[in-house]
């Protein structure tokens, strides 16, 4: 059973999160072979402020 984690900065629309969701479902099926219904995907939005980039957080208010 894959399991996918996609946790991006910000926040995704309905729709994106559907595009990603069937993309990464059909490469797991093309390559690995493995049946959509095998697919779990998670999406983690977490607010700019909990992620940092070369000492920086993305917030920017540093």
């Amino acid at each position: 059973m894959p399991y996918v984690n996609i946790r991006v900065a910000g926040t995704l629309t309905r729709e994106q999160k559907k595009q990603i969701a069937a993309e990464f479902t059909d490469t797991l099926e093309r390559i690995a072979k493995k049946p959509k219904s095998y697919t779990y995907i998670c999406f983690d939005e977490l607010p700019d402020e909990n992620w940092a980039v070369a000492g920086n957080l993305l917030d920017g208010t540093d």
